[in-house]
């Protein structure tokens, strides 16, 4: 060690020497003297070399080795990088691009890209002055070599949708556009990978993509040809990503041929075992990523080339029997095989997320609902994640949920998941455990038993939306149709106070989803009653500011037939016959320009005036006296057959 520290100051005193001759020759010998050697670098780093360097002034020669012998410390470690980050590296090398010299520009390039592409490198560093963006882009045509460095520091660089906005505005992708005609394969590569970059999710970017020409070609039709077999399979891939991105942000149809005959069957292609581990993984995560929102590519892939069973090989690899014979291949393999099995649950999910034929084809798969709930478990929190997001897909199907979920109970795993789980795994699992507490699914009781009200109660307290909207969700579904000791228990667990709370919920969906418990806990006369002599004051609250406020025309509804809920209960209807504001209100409502609450609120008043009860005469003389019977008769006459069938019926108990 010593020994290099030694050699190490010997040639950053050289640096110091008054002859510039002798520093040239200094800087040379430094630069054989650390290649492919990191503790050498690390020492120069150390001894103070890289402000010497950065200070450099003189032939163009020199400063050229200086930045070559950067670009070299830059390839060793990740504490090396900090350092030179530290060392204001950046805006020197930055500084070095306005210098006439190719040579001497590619140098500092070189070391740029070797800089931006380390993760330890914050990539905001490349838009902190607004002037290099697009110098960048005027010194893109000098050579191959600063296509090449330039294109991998955006594609590093774009992170977000506002890197994406800056780099667009000064004019990408005119500019990369021609490199995908480039000689060099390498340039081409790197334009492509920019391109899929910057489509992502970017639909302005896209919309340009699509009419941009190459040399007198659409540039879709390029990435088309990218697709060929006979080209690098690093190359159909990434062309493929390009199509996918650009579909998925609409600027290409799914319907497309370029979609459907190219696209989709290169996807597929490196999903085959032939393929190399990482190959495998992108292609199936763009192929789930493609089909997700599209059911006819989903039929599609379901049945090219057996790609549900060739997805299942994804869980054997590496095998015994495995075909590498590379050690250091095979140690990586094993090292990552945890990815294959996320993209394959991935793609599962996304193949089964709306038809029910292909969700059967998957559940038939060998083990395949074993490999699932052995998913759910995995020390990989993103493969937990992805097994999660396949188990909900297959959770769509009544069929599924009546069968396999049964037979492997994977409601346990599923409850064992949902505990301390991180918020994206929390919101996957409780959506399908709100599938799991529908009536018709076997699983509901045993769920049950197993004290998940306090789960989903906590749940409906969250921060996160999406989490209320799940934990009342699944609540909702829970209440459907229960015995009133569940009812009970629901309405004790989530406390009133925090049912009031979600009843003025900012998220509609929440509203919509706890107007739906509210509806399930009041039916079943027994229990309307039982709710309403304990809350009744505050749930006939809760009613008038709903339909006193700016809500939409679902929520009122779903409020109005709450309200003819109470109305169906023996003691309960007083609560509405003795409070004249909400029958002022119901009054209006069937009157309102809207056929869907006219029809609730009618149920609300046939409800009332039911004569198969005592007192009823005295509600229907109250409601005649206020002009219902009027309101009835009229609504006789409605264009809606359904709200005319109602008016008549409610007449007719009138008249009886």
């Amino acid at each position: 060690m010593q020994e290099v520290t030694a050699t190490s100051r010997h040639y950053v005193d050289r640096l110091f020497h008054p002859d510039p001759q002798k520093v040239l020759q200094g800087v040379i010998d430094m630069k054989n003297a650390v290649i492919g050697n990191n503790k050498q670098k690390a020492n120069l780093i150390v001894l103070g070399a890289v402000p010497r360097y950065l200070s450099t002034e003189g032939a163009v020669v020199l400063r050229t080795e200086c930045a070559v012998v950067l670009g070299s410390l830059a390839m060793g470690t990740e504490n090396n990088i900090k350092s030179l980050v530290d060392c204001h590296i950046i805006p020197a090398l930055l500084q070095g691009l306005v210098c006439p010299d190719l040579i001497f520009i590619e140098a500092c390039l070189r070391c740029l890209r070797t800089v931006f592409i380390s993760p330890v490198t914050p990539v905001q560093l490349l838009y902190t002055d607004p002037t290099v963006i697009p110098h960048l882009m005027s010194l893109m045509s000098r050579s191959p070599r600063t296509q090449d460095y330039i294109t991998q520091v955006f594609s590093h660089c774009c992170q977000s949708p506002e890197h994406q906005t800056v780099l667009f505005n000064h004019g990408a992708i005119q500019n990369i556009a021609p490199m995908l005609i480039s000689p060099s394969y390498k340039v081409r590569m790197q334009a492509l990978k920019c391109f899929s970059v910057l489509a992502y999710e970017n639909t302005q970017v896209s919309m340009t993509l699509v009419n941009v020409l190459v040399d007198g070609d659409v540039l879709y039709q390029v990435f088309v040809r990218m697709m060929q077999r006979d080209r690098p399979i690093e190359m159909q891939l990434t062309a493929a990503k390009c199509l996918t991105y650009m579909c998925r942000a609409g600027a290409i149809r799914t319907d497309d041929r370029c979609i459907v005959l190219k696209t989709l069957p290169c996807l597929v292609r490196m999903c085959s075992k032939e393929r190399l581990l990482e190959e495998r993984v992108e292609g199936a995560e763009t192929l789930a990523y493609l089909m997700e929102p599209d059911v006819e590519l989903q039929r599609i892939a379901s049945v090219t080339d057996h790609l549900v069973a060739m997805l299942a090989d994804y869980f054997k690899y590496p095998s015994s029997v495995s075909a590498i014979t590379d050690i250091k291949r095979l140690d990586h393999d094993l090292k990552h095989a945890h990815e294959l099995r996320q993209a394959a649950f991935k793609l599962y999910a996304s193949l089964g997320s709306n038809d029910e034929d292909i969700r059967k084809k998957i559940t038939e798969t060998e083990n395949m609902m074993d490999r699932i709930v052995s998913g759910l478990s995995e020390s990989s929190i993103k493969v937990r994640l992805a097994a999660v997001r396949c188990l909900h897909s297959l959770s769509r199907s009544v069929q599924q949920l009546r069968t396999s979920f049964h037979d492997h109970a994977v409601w346990k795993p599923l409850m064992k998941l949902l505990q301390n789980a991180p918020d994206e795994v929390l919101v996957m699992g409780s959506s399908t455990l709100c599938n799991l507490l529908l009536e018709f699914s076997p699983s509901k009781e045993p769920i049950l038993e197993s004290g998940v009200i306090e789960l989903l109660c906590s749940l409906t307290q969250s921060d996160n939306p999406a989490l209320r909207v799940n934990g009342i969700w699944a609540l909702m579904n829970m209440a459907f149709q229960a015995e009133q000791k569940v009812k009970g228990e629901i309405v004790r667990a989530l406390g009133t106070e925090q049912l009031f709370r979600l009843l003025s919920d900012p998220d509609t969906n929440v509203l919509m989803k706890t107007l739906g418990l509210l509806r399930n806990l009041l039916s079943t006369r027994p229990h309307i009653d039982q709710i309403m002599s304990s809350h009744g004051k505050q749930i006939m609250q809760a009613v008038t500011l709903i339909l006193e406020g700016e809500h939409s025309i679902e929520v009122k509804e779903q409020t109005l037939c709450i309200l003819a809920n109470i109305a169906d209960g023996n003691t309960a209807k007083e609560l509405i016959m003795t409070n004249d504001d909400i029958l002022q209100k119901i009054k209006y409502y069937m009157g309102h320009s809207n056929v869907k609450l006219q029809l609730a609120a009618t149920f609300c008043i046939s409800n009332l005036i039911w004569n198969e009860e005592d007192s009823c005469q005295e509600r229907q003389d109250k409601l005649k006296e206020l002009g219902f019977v009027d309101i009835l008769h009229k609504l006789t006459q409605a264009l809606d057959p359904n709200l005319c069938e109602r008016a008549k019926t409610a007449m007719q108990h009138y008249l009886a």
